[in-house]
């Protein structure tokens, strides 16, 4: 079934040729939790314009196994999930584009991850996960499927001052409250080369900044166990680390720095590769 629609519901996008089960089930779960609806999307590029090939075979079996996989999908949340309300809809259009243009209207888009290699993550016609992250209106969860949590379930989020970090540490506790589980609050922290100041000093007044900037937030929501605190070492290898067994690390789009031309920060492109468990990239404003 299509639709168009002004609601925002959690967008989740179908991987005809994958295993799309746990990103799927993600993005149901997220749905129940927000009350929203679930929209599985499986976009088919055009037909190559060609004189020599006739690439009519190729789109006709690429919209057949689309529409194969949404109707199996379908069923899928259905059977798990029967009170969800859930739709789905088979897009023309490359799949990056069109799901970067579903984002203007989701709450949040879901997408699973195939761990490629850097090479394919920009040369494959499968590869989502960059491109649509980059240009995302909303958050956006990539959900890979090798993940244990440890009993007490948390989440991560990771600050750096900046004000993408600022949004994903808001939509982090509005998630942890949703999820009734522990929030811990990550400051990664490289010390300086030259300073005037000791080790020591640096390293307090970056905790207290953090305390600070969760200090209102904890107020807002005083039903979320909050901790914080300032890691040392490399902002990608320490974030990894702690939500090892976290039920998802959440960032800011861009930090301080990062790939400019594609508009994401060099820690979510690292957390992407690296991460065990879900990442959730929250955009600024």
């Amino acid at each position: 079934m299509t639709r168009t629609t002004g609601r925002r519901d959690i967008v989740v996008g179908i991987d005809p040729v994958g295993n799309g089960q746990p990103a799927l089930a993600w993005a149901a779960e997220e749905a129940l939790l927000r009350g929203t609806g679930l929209r599985l999307v499986v976009a088919v590029p055009p037909q190559h314009d060609t004189q020599h090939v006739d690439d009519t075979p190729r789109h006709l079996a690429r919209r057949q196994a689309g529409t194969e996989a949404l109707r199996g999908s379908l069923a899928w949340v259905e059977a798990r999930q029967p009170g969800i309300r859930a739709d789905s809809a088979l897009l023309d259009g490359f799949p990056s584009a069109v799901l970067a243009g579903l984002t203007r209207e989701a709450a949040m888009v879901v997408l699973g991850s195939r761990h490629l290699s850097r090479a394919e993550e920009f040369l494959s016609a499968g590869s989502l996960v960059v491109p649509v992250t980059a240009k995302a209106r909303c958050p956006v969860a990539v959900v890979v499927a090798e993940h244990v949590t440890r009993e007490q379930p948390c989440l991560v989020v990771g600050v750096d001052g900046s004000e993408s970090s600022r949004a994903a540490l808001a939509w982090a506790f509005e998630e942890a409250d949703l999820r009734r589980c522990a929030l811990r609050v990550v400051a990664a922290w490289q010390p300086p080369v030259f300073t005037l100041h000791s080790r020591d000093t640096v390293f307090d007044a970056e905790t207290r900044l953090l305390a600070e900037a969760t200090a209102g937030w904890a107020e807002k929501y005083p039903d979320v166990q909050v901790t914080h605190e300032v890691l040392p070492g490399s902002p990608v290898e320490t974030l990894a680390d702690a939500a090892e067994h976290a039920l998802a690390v959440v960032v800011g789009r861009r930090g301080r720095g990062g790939y400019t031309g594609m508009r994401v920060g060099s820690v979510v492109h690292g957390l992407l590769h690296r991460a065990r468990c879900p990442v959730i990239t929250v955009p600024a404003g």
